[in-house]
């Protein structure tokens, strides 16, 4: 049923710390199961404030490597097992995402691991951290649902060395369940992968760092180009795919809401949807 569907923007911010917003992460629910979408600054606080059970966490979707999406996958795995986890935590993310988390549990907190393993056996034992590096296409699936992933631009066009390039690559997702689809954009600007993840989705979830106004250096100007869709594309995209709900995310930190009034206004003119300007823990349900 559409009505057991909906995405909780988590974490509505991005790499910079912001006292209002914690790190990239969102948390589809389909029935009584649970995807996470990302794990950035925070992710497991704001799962226990939406009143997740923590011990049914058990699938994170990667969308790409940098530090503000993967930084606390560990947390993630260390509280939802010490909250009652005992079947396998397992990460799903573009390539080298299995060798991150290979390097989390063998070289970076192998002894806090082997200490709780072995020091604390009233909680179960270490339950499985694994990772799956998945290719374009379908990246999982289960009784009534699928995850798609697909390639997105998110700095690509930078100056950067060819063979970085070649292995920095960036997904966004497509969830499907009971008839409707949820997309998570990841980090990028327009492009065709976004495109094809966001096609008639009932709910995009998109970055929008920016707004158009705030695009006054060479610095932001090359960002809002390369790197990050911002208030000047970010309606047209969604306008474009036939988007029914576009949620947007991935938010500067700002003293006031002036500018994201302003940014709002901006979107508008270039959506004719339903529009939300996500706050940590707010929920799209899917009627």
């Amino acid at each position: 049923m559409a009505s057991d569907l909906s995405v909780q923007v988590l974490g509505s911010g991005g790499p910079r710390p912001d006292p209002m917003r914690a790190g990239p992460a969102a948390l589809v629910r389909f029935g009584s199961e649970l995807f996470l979408f990302d794990a950035g600054r925070g992710v497991t606080v704001q799962l226990v404030k939406a009143g997740v059970p923590l011990e049914q966490v058990n699938r994170l979707f990667v969308t790409h490597h940098h530090f503000d999406h993967i930084g606390d996958i560990y947390d993630l795995a260390l509280s939802t097992w010490l909250h009652g986890r005992r079947g396998a935590l397992t990460v799903y993310g573009p390539p080298e995402t299995k060798r991150i988390v290979n390097a989390l549990v063998t070289q970076v907190y192998d002894k806090d691991i082997e200490w709780r393993d072995k020091g604390e056996p009233a909680l179960g034992g270490w339950p499985a951290l694994v990772a799956e590096d998945v290719a374009t296409g379908l990246a999982a699936e289960g009784e009534g649902w699928k995850v798609h992933a697909d390639t997105v631009v998110h700095g690509h066009g930078l100056d950067l060395p060819r063979a970085f390039v070649k292995r920095w690559i960036c997904y966004g997702y497509r969830f499907e369940a009971a008839g409707r689809t949820i997309a998570i954009s990841g980090d990028t600007v327009d492009c065709s992968g976004l495109g094809r993840l966001a096609a008639d989705a009932d709910v995009l979830v998109q970055c929008c760092y920016l707004a158009n106004a705030e695009i006054e250096s060479e610095h932001f100007s090359r960002l809002a180009k390369y790197t990050l869709a911002c208030g000047d594309t970010v309606g047209k995209i969604a306008q474009k795919a036939g988007v029914k709900t576009l949620v947007l995310t991935h938010h500067r930190p700002r003293g006031d809401d002036r500018m994201i009034e302003r940014l709002g206004n901006e979107v508008a003119q270039d959506f004719t949807g339903r529009l939300v300007i996500a706050r940590d823990l707010d929920t799209v349900a899917l009627a």
